[in-house]
């Protein structure tokens, strides 16, 4: 079974999804510093570049956005170059979201111009998609979508998409006719897994507070000031609790009485039949302390993680994708079994591990794992289906994953959303500058003396410097390079003074000329 539990401090809120006391899923709620993702703006656009089809638009943030033509919704750019869309004769084929049974409609063709577009100075309804991501602004977009329990509400693109784990036809049929007729002209909506085999007053309900949702925002957005928030998200715990509360939560549980009080009065507003599971945790000790949360987390940003079998795996993420290698450790399976049983046994277990890490990591991208290699075939295909239901059963995200390459190697992608648990929580080291090494003493001593040489011979006038490094490097060059350094002296007719600095790393030294 699954719990939501909200540790709440008065600088950060942090939520976590545990299944089986596990930790599956992990957010994090900063106080300091308000989110932009899903908020909308009254933009001004001030630059449109043509030649990378992106205008930047100015929303009150330190940065300015960036708006690319993909994520202008085609409406708007066809009204916008060509005044209306009765003069299109295009037929694009609109999904009913399913893959199947295509729907022709009337629709503007892509838009190639951004130019043509938006105009430097304009005001504009933005959408933050993207959180600023170090020197990047925040990405944004005007396909815009607001988040129910039930739905995604997509209010300008006029598709309806049903999520692929509602598997029953009869039932993907019901959902898409009931939203189909109580769907107002022009909008759009994702049908969520949480929506299945749900009484058509609740998914009505839902429905009909997104658009009045969307409604209010189109009010506001006329008499707001520029740059002004027009609207935002629940805060980060409802909305969490929104988009994982269902019949496997068995209950919710925070650590002060102010946040159980709005998460209950929340939950009554979305899901009344689910409001007696929220409760309060006010013992001893803290709630993530009680559950071993804040280890598990620290656990999670380690390359290695133990497989209950003794098997392992490490996770490596690199700049274009991430790489997962399986092994058995000390696995040796039982006396009787053949080696074939002990490695799909461990496979097994490594690719529940693997869809755990991907969500609690929030890893997305491309993704190689290497599992240990089998020999025989049924296994490999039983591997595969095993971590694609697993996929579907416990990860919320879209991914795909092909079969076993030659090599071995299962090749498989998963939608990002924002940062990782490691961008959030961790930065590069200042010693390696994120290398994971560092120059050994010998490799870091010998560049030093370089370094020193080349000031000397640089600058003739000094006739003795000082030569400041840490403990490390201090005793090997007092002790191996103590005659090279009376040598380099004679050389440049110098004196070279070596002193100890405990407060320098061992990348760092400093030197001071004295004339």
């Amino acid at each position: 079974m699954k719990k939501i539990l909200i540790n709440d401090n008065p600088w950060q809120t942090r939520i976590a999804i545990t299944r089986n006391d596990r930790l599956c899923n992990l957010y994090f709620a900063s106080h300091e510093k308000q989110p932009l993702e899903r908020c909308f703006f009254k933009g001004t656009v001030i630059k449109v570049l043509p030649g990378i089809q992106t205008a930047f638009v100015d929303f009150g943030q330190e940065k300015a956005g960036f708006l690319h033509i993909s994520e202008i919704d085609r409406e708007l750019a066809f009204d916008r170059m060509h005044g209306s869309s009765d003069d299109e004769d295009e037929q694009l084929d609109t999904l009913d979201g399913d893959n199947t049974e295509p729907v022709k409609k009337k629709r503007p063709g892509k838009p190639d111009n951004i130019a043509k577009i938006l105009r430097e100075g304009e005001h504009i309804l933005i959408q933050v998609s993207k959180e600023p991501v170090y020197q990047k602004g925040a990405k944004l977009t005007t396909c815009f979508t607001l988040p129910g329990r039930f739905f995604v509400l997509m209010p300008n693109i006029s598709r309806i998409a049903i999520s692929k784990k509602i598997s029953d036809k009869e039932e993907r049929t019901r959902l898409k006719e009931l939203v189909r007729q109580n769907l107002p002209e022009g909008m759009g909506a994702i049908i969520r897994t949480t929506c299945d085999s749900r009484p058509p007053h609740e998914i009505l309900s839902d429905l009909a507070y997104l658009v009045n949702t969307w409604a209010e925002i189109q009010s506001k957005y006329e008499s707001a000031e520029p740059l002004e928030k027009i609207y935002e998200d629940a805060p980060l715990a409802s909305q969490v609790v929104r988009d994982h509360l269902d019949d496997d939560v068995e209950r919710v549980i925070a650590d002060t009485k102010e946040s159980q009080d709005e998460l209950y009065k929340f939950i009554r507003e979305i899901a009344p039949d689910q409001a007696h599971k929220v409760v309060l945790y006010n013992e001893p000790p803290m709630l993530f302390d009680g559950l071993k949360i804040d280890e598990q987390i620290q656990q999670a940003l380690e390359p290695k993680v133990h497989l209950d079998c003794g098997g392992s795996i490490i996770v490596e993420t690199t700049e274009a994708m991430t790489v997962i290698d399986v092994n058995t450790g000390k696995f040796t399976g039982r006396a009787r079994s053949s080696m074939e049983e002990t490695i799909f046994k461990t496979n097994m277990e490594a690719a529940d591990e693997v869809v755990r890490q991907l969500g609690l990591r929030n890893i997305g991208g491309l993704i190689v794992i290497d599992f240990i290699d089998m020999s025989t075939s049924t296994n490999k295909q039983k591997l595969i289906q095993h971590l694609e239901k697993t996929l579907r059963e416990y990860d919320k995200f879209q991914s795909v994953v092909l079969k076993i390459s030659e090599f071995g190697l299962v090749q498989m992608t998963r939608k990002r959303s924002g940062k990782t648990l490691q961008q959030q929580m961790a930065e590069t080291c200042p010693c390696c500058s994120g290398l994971g090494v560092v120059s050994s003493v010998f490799t870091q001593s010998h560049s030093t003396l370089r370094e020193l040489k080349r000031l000397l011979l640089s600058n003739k006038e000094s006739d003795s410097v000082v030569l400041s490094v840490n403990q490390e490097l201090f005793e090997y060059i007092n002790t191996a390079l103590y005659n090279s350094i009376l040598q380099l002296e004679k050389q440049l007719s110098c004196t070279i003074t070596l002193q100890l600095e405990p407060k320098l790393t061992r990348m760092q030294h400093a030197i001071k000329q004295i004339k």
